[in-house]
C-alpha cells in the first residue's frame, strides 16, 4: 500500500464560510424607511412648535377673560345687578401697533398688510410710516387677523393686550356706572369710586339696582320728557328701610361703550350732582319738625291766615287764592299752603328747623357710593330764610338728599344710608332714631290724603291698590338774583302707606304745558285734554303714577285698601 495515499489530511476551511449582505435589496429598503421617518419627524416638530405657540397665546388671552392673578393690571371685576344681570363685563382686547423704526422691508410689509386689511387706507398708513412714529394699525383685532399678523413674523408689528369694558345695557346705567380711561382707571361713576376694588375683587360687584325696573322708569321718563318738552329729568326709587337704591335715572344720558368725553352740563347726574330749590316738597319736613317738637298736632287749627305776607322787601303769597284762611296743620300740608307753612315753621324757630333739616339729611353732606355728589351749602337761617325754607325756596339740595329725607319721614323715623352696593346684612339692627315715636305715622297719613282726597294736589298718582302718598313741589328757578318762569316740578312719593317700603322721587327740569296730552282721572270718570297748569300736580305726578302702575307688580306691593270708617259703621249698624 502506498503510504502517501493512506495519509489523512485535515484542512481548516473556516474562512470559506463568509456571510455577505445582499445590498441590492435590503439596503435600499432600509434607506427608504429612514427617509420617511425623518420626514414625519420634521412635520411633527413643526406642528409641535406651532401648538406650543398657540398654547402660550391662549394662556395669555385666558388671563383677560378669566380671573387672573391680582397683580394683573389688565383685570377689572364685572358688575352685576341685584338679579345677576351683567351691567359691566371685561372682555379680551388685542391692539396691533406698528413700530416704524423696526421696519426692514416697507414695500413687502405694506403688501402683506394690504392682503390682511384690504379695506384700510394704505395711503394714510404710508404717511404715518414716513413720520417715523409709533401708531396703532388695528384696535380690537379679530382672532383670524391676529393669526395672520403673527404669521408674518415682522418684529415691527407689536401686539398689546388691553382691557375692553363692555356695557351691555348701553345708556341704561350710564350715570351710575361711569367710564374708564385707556389706562384701565375709572374716571367717573362706580368705575371711579370702586376703582381699586374692581382691580382686586375675585367676584363680580353686585349692585342693589334692578335692570327691569330701571328700564321701565327710564322708558317713562323719556316718554314724558318728550310730552312736556323738559330740558332733563330724574328719578330715584329706594327702599326706605335699608337705603338700597333699586333705580337711579338721569336724563339726558350717554352710551359708555362709545367712550365719549361728556362735557355738556346738561348731561349732569341730576339725582346726585344737580342742586335745586325743590319747592313744596319741603312742607312735609316743616309739618314733621313741628310734630316732633310737640308744638302742633295734625288737628291744630291756624286761623285767619292772610293771602300774603312780607319779609323785608319780599312778598310771600299763596300759589292758589282759593286756599281757605282757616286750616288745620294737616290741611295746610294737604292743600300745600305757603302762608300756613311759614306759620308752622315760625313755631319751630330758625335754629331748630335748620337742625331738623340737617338731621333728616336734606341739608347735610351725604356720603354716597359715587363721587359725583354736589356739596351741601351751609345756610344761615334768619327769619326770612326760615320763612322761605318752610315751603322749599331759598335753600337748594339734591334729589338724592330729598329721597333720604322722605325715607326717614316714612320708615318710623330712623336714619338710613342710601347705597348702590349690595351687601349682606348679618345683623338686623335698627339704626339711630331721628323722629320721636308715632311722628312718622302721622306724616304718612297726611301724605296719603294728598293723593286720595279731593283737596290734595296729587290725585293723578292715586293708582288703585298701591296706597301711594306723597307731596308735590313746584319751584321757580332762580336766575340772576331773581326767580324766572322756568320750573322745577317734583313729586316725592312713598308707598304703600299702610306699610311704607319705597320712596320714589320724580323731577322734571323746565317742563312746558302740553296742549294735546289727555289726562285720565283716576278718582272719577272722564279726563282732561291739555295741561291746565305747569305745576308738579299736572306733570311730575302724572309721570309718577304711570311709573308706579308699571313697576308695582314687580315690587309686589299691591294691597287691598280698606276704608276702616265704613267697616266700623257697618259693624255698629249690625
Amino acid at each position: 500500500m502506498n503510504k502517501d495515499k493512506s495519509k489523512l489530511i485535515i484542512e481548516d476551511h473556516k474562512s470559506d464560510f463568509i456571510f455577505k449582505k445582499k445590498e441590492s435589496g435590503l439596503n435600499i429598503q432600509f434607506n427608504r424607511v429612514a427617509f420617511i421617518f425623518f420626514v414625519f419627524f420634521i412635520i411633527y416638530l413643526i406642528y409641535t412648535i406651532h401648538l406650543i405657540h398657540l398654547g402660550l397665546r391662549k394662556d395669555n388671552l385666558k388671563k383677560i377673560n378669566n380671573l387672573p392673578k391680582f397683580n394683573n393690571q389688565l383685570y377689572r371685576a364685572d358688575i352685576i345687578d341685584i338679579n345677576g344681570n351683567y351691567l359691566v363685563k371685561t372682555v379680551k382686547s388685542i391692539d396691533i401697533g406698528l413700530k416704524t423704526s423696526d421696519i426692514i422691508n416697507k414695500k413687502k410689509l405694506l403688501l402683506s398688510l394690504n392682503i390682511i386689511f384690504p379695506d384700510k387706507n394704505f395711503y394714510e398708513i404710508e404717511k404715518k410710516i414716513e413720520n417715523k412714529n409709533f401708531f396703532y394699525l388695528e384696535k380690537k383685532i379679530s382672532e383670524e387677523n391676529y393669526e395672520k399678523i403673527m404669521q408674518l413674523g415682522d418684529k415691527s408689528l407689536i401686539p398689546e393686550e388691553k382691557v375692553l369694558r363692555m356695557y351691555p345695557q348701553k345708556n341704561l346705567f350710564s350715570h351710575v356706572l361711569g367710564q374708564i380711561d385707556d389706562d384701565n382707571n375709572g374716571i367717573s361713576g362706580l368705575e371711579k369710586s370702586l376703582n381699586e376694588e374692581l382691580k382686586k375683587s375675585q367676584e363680580p360687584i353686585k349692585l342693589t339696582l334692578d335692570k327691569d325696573i330701571q328700564f321701565l322708569i327710564r322708558k317713562e321718563l323719556i316718554k314724558y320728557q318728550e310730552i312736556f318738552k323738559s330740558n332733563g329729568s330724574a328719578a330715584i326709587l329706594m327702599d326706605v328701610n335699608n337705603g338700597n337704591i333699586l333705580s337711579l335715572v338721569s336724563l339726558p344720558d350717554f352710551n359708555p361703550n362709545e367712550r365719549q368725553n361728556v362735557t355738556d352740563v346738561n348731561y349732569i347726574n341730576r339725582v346726585t350732582k344737580g342742586t335745586y330749590e325743590l319747592g313744596s316738597v319741603f312742607k312735609a319736613f316743616t309739618f314733621a319738625s313741628a310734630l316732633n317738637e310737640k308744638l302742633i298736632k295734625p288737628e291744630t287749627k291756624f286761623l285767619n291766615l292772610p293771602k300774603s305776607i312780607k319779609c323785608d322787601k319780599y312778598r310771600i303769597g299763596e300759589y292758589d287764592n282759593e286756599i281757605p284762611s282757616n286750616l288745620t296743620a294737616e290741611q295746610i300740608l294737604i292743600r300745600s299752603g305757603n302762608i300756613g307753612s311759614v306759620r308752622i315753621a315760625q313755631k319751630v324757630g330758625a335754629e331748630k328747623f335748620k337742625l331738623f333739616l340737617e338731621k333728616v339729611g336734606v341739608l347735610s353732606e351725604i356720603d354716597f357710593d359715587i363721587e359725583e355728589v354736589a356739596p351741601q351749602k351751609n345756610y344761615d337761617f334768619g327769619k326770612c330764610r326760615l320763612a322761605t325754607a318752610s315751603f322749599g325756596h331759598g335753600v337748594a339740595t339734591t334729589i338724592l338728599q330729598l329721597a333720604k329725607g322722605y325715607a326717614v319721614l316714612s320708615n318710623g323715623g330712623y336714619e338710613i344710608k342710601p347705597t348702590l352696593i349690595y351687601r349682606e346684612k348679618k345683623i338686623n339692627k335698627k339704626n339711630e332714631r331721628i323722629l320721636n315715636k308715632g311722628i312718622s305715622e302721622q306724616v304718612v297719613r297726611a301724605l296719603r290724603k294728598i293723593v286720595n282726597t279731593e283737596e290734595g294736589t296729587a290725585k293723578f298718582a292715586d293708582v288703585q291698590s298701591y296706597e301711594i302718598g306723597g307731596k308735590t313741589g313746584t319751584a321757580d328757578q332762580p336766575e340772576g338774583g331773581a326767580y324766572s318762569e322756568a320750573k322745577i316740578n317734583t313729586f316725592a312719593s312713598i308707598f304703600p302707606t299702610s306699610n311704607p317700603q319705597f320712596v320714589f322721587v320724580v323731577m322734571l327740569d323746565t317742563p312746558k304745558k302740553s296742549k294735546d296730552y289727555y289726562y285720565k282721572y283716576r278718582h272719577q270718570k272722564g279726563g282732561w285734554k291739555g295741561t291746565l297748569y305747569n305745576t308738579a300736580g299736572w306733570t311730575s305726578v302724572e309721570l309718577a303714577g304711570k311709573v308706579i302702575d308699571k313697576i308695582g307688580p314687580i315690587l309686589a306691593t299691591k294691597y287691598i285698601e280698606v276704608n276702616w270708617s265704613c267697616v266700623l259703621e257697618i259693624i255698629f249698624i249690625r
